[in-house]
């Protein structure tokens, strides 16, 4: 008897029905499966990204807009609360502008003496810490927007309409006025400018009218002598 050798003849298990070559194409297309795998994976990781992407950009341009805006909130209520101080303290020293008045009117007679020169000057100190600015002098241009016209005159030195009294001063905080001055107005003379060269010009013609007549007489004397 001959021993058999185990294991020599022994064929690999094939499934029924398929033979031995056909389990080869099986194995490699089992292995090229893989990469095809992978490639998908790798796409729906870069469609997660740009999806990320996109709502970080969204999340941010939301952040930037609220940030403009909370800017401008707070650059709207500190403009409102330095208006609405302004208004409170022109408010104030309006009703003060009376008093004013009649410190003014006490310094030009001479009667701001003792304590109540102390408190005049305490309350223009107070009031110039206020920013309170007084304005108005004579001679200068007359401006509507800072000036309301009590008198008017006409006057033959002023080549323009110009304050020529300050009734009251006039007062502001700033660029707010608020109280015009006050003021007596004089206009230039209607027609001073066209008559004064006019009446030299006729003047001049004269005299020398009246010259040449006496000239005449003066040499016509001789001639019927």
């Amino acid at each position: 008897m001959t021993e058999e050798t185990p294991g020599f003849d022994e064929k690999p298990d094939v499934p029924s029905g398929a033979t031995p070559d056909a389990a080869e194409p099986q194995a490699a297309s089992g292995e090229g499966a893989a990469p095809a795998g992978d490639a998908s994976e790798n796409a729906g990781l870069v469609a997660q990204l740009d999806q990320a992407r996109t709502a970080l950009g969204e999340r941010t341009a939301d952040l930037q807009r609220l940030q403009a805006e909370y800017q401008n909130y707070r650059r709207r209520v500190e403009r409102d609360r330095v208006a609405v101080k302004e208004i409170a303290v022109a408010n104030l020293l309006s009703e003060l502008l009376p008093v004013l008045d009649d410190i003014g009117r006490a310094q030009e007679h001479g009667e701001l003496v003792g304590g109540f020169k102390s408190v005049a000057d305490s309350l223009e100190t107070v009031i110039a810490k206020m920013g309170l600015q007084q304005f108005g002098k004579e001679g200068e241009p007359f401006d509507p927007t800072i000036h309301e016209a009590l008198m008017h005159s006409y006057a033959p030195d002023v080549t323009e309409t110009t304050c020529v009294a300050i009734l009251q001063p006039g007062y502001r905080i700033g660029e707010r006025t608020i109280r015009p001055a006050r003021v007596a107005v004089a206009e230039p003379q209607p027609g001073a400018q066209t008559v004064k060269p006019a009446e030299s010009g006729s003047e001049g013609q004269d005299g020398s009218d009246a010259e040449d007549g006496a000239g005449t007489k003066e040499s016509g004397g001789p001639d019927e002598g």
